[in-house]
């Protein structure tokens, strides 16, 4: 089997760029215009290949390292090679996912499937559907009546882009995605089959449940990027929306009504209830809750796994069922690990007890 490249290699990047990227000095003797072709591991680096390192597990890998150059931490810089130039830096993951995407251009945003440009023939698009020029739609996709497509962007095979929904420049829509009553704005990345602005889960509770129309829209500002198999709920009312930069995981369920600020990061599995609102900047681990009507402050980190059921202050960093500040939940389970401890010692004495009786005849 031959060995396949999925993301072609861009141009190079010279020591001089890398440095550029890092913001800091090449090191002395090392050659500004030596070209580095692609990006590897430590373990598989070669002479003409980056490397990074900034965690103290891979620190022998370092030292056995063939990469051209590393970003390297000032604490492990000392055990790079001699072979390898170290461009040492505060932040060396950071510079080389930059320096990544000049490696390897194409792996920035999913690009059309079907290898082409501009319209497949087996695409379904609307007369009245209003397309920019430089939009690829691959086959298989359907584009309603008044959508609106901005230049650049990609709709990949089998996505539905229901009447009226507008998409800005340079996004790209995943395979099998569907979009409705959705207005999003440019370079927003969605994975295949996430799905955007169906109903909201709303009845009104009784003998029989009354099913609540869903009249709001979800909205979806610049450079937001969302997982596959996602689910965003239009409002009910009001609108859903999720603000500029925020970067959501596979498989999150984001409920009517909900506002998620900008640069928020939340991981896959999460499910918020509606109504609530991210401040800008919040965390929220893998498998979170949240309950529904709540607001959680500017900044704050929820420890994955955690149920919130309380509004949290700005800033903070919550965790457990129900969750609580981080200090409260560790003295918690201290409490309930030495409470354990103690009982299976004392159960261990009585059974040792027990062992010494014997039974009269």
């Amino acid at each position: 089997m031959s060995d396949t490249q999925f993301f072609t290699p861009g141009a190079g990047v010279t020591l001089e760029e890398v440095a550029a990227a890092a913001g800091v000095a090449l090191p002395e003797g090392a050659d500004p215009a030596r070209v580095l072709t692609a990006a590897s591991p430590l373990e598989s680096a070669g002479a003409d290949d980056l490397a990074y390192m900034d965690n103290a597990r891979y620190g022998e890998a370092l030292t056995r390292t063939r990469a051209g150059a590393c970003l390297v931490g000032p604490r492990f810089a000392a055990r790079c090679p001699a072979g390898t130039v170290a461009i040492v830096c505060r932040d060396p993951y950071r510079a080389y996912a930059a320096l990544l995407g000049r490696l390897h251009p194409d792996a920035m945003r999913p690009g059309p499937q079907f290898g082409g440009r501009g319209l497949a023939s087996g695409a379904h698009i609307h007369p009245e559907a209003r397309l920019e020029e430089g939009v690829t739609v691959d086959p298989g996709a359907v584009i309603g009546p008044n959508a609106e497509i901005g230049s650049g962007t990609v709709i990949g095979p089998n996505a539905v882009i229901g009447p009226g929904v507008r998409i800005g420049r340079d996004c790209s829509i995943g395979a099998g995605t569907t979009l409705s009553h959705a207005l999003l704005g440019n370079r927003v990345i969605i994975h295949p089959g996430a799905r955007l602005g169906q109903d909201g889960f709303g009845f009104a509770m009784g003998a029989s449940h009354l099913k609540v129309p869903q009249v709001g829209r979800v909205i979806v500002q610049d450079d937001v990027e969302i997982g596959a198999n996602t689910t965003i709920d239009r409002g009910a009312s009001r609108d859903t929306v999720v603000g500029e930069g925020t970067k959501i995981d596979n498989l999150v369920q984001i409920a009517h009504n909900v506002v998620i600020g900008r640069h928020c990061v939340i991981v896959s599995g999460v499910g918020i209830s509606g109504s609530t609102t991210l401040e800008d900047y919040v965390v929220l681990g893998g498998q979170v809750g949240v309950v529904g009507h709540l607001r959680i402050g500017r900044g704050s980190q929820i420890a994955g796994s955690s149920n919130v059921n309380r509004d949290v202050p700005p800033g903070s960093r919550w965790g457990g069922t129900p969750a609580k500040p981080v200090r409260a939940w560790f003295r918690e389970l201290t409490t309930l690990a030495r409470l354990a401890e103690r009982a299976g010692q004392e159960g261990s004495k009585d059974a040792g007890a027990g062992a010494g009786r014997s039974e009269p005849e």
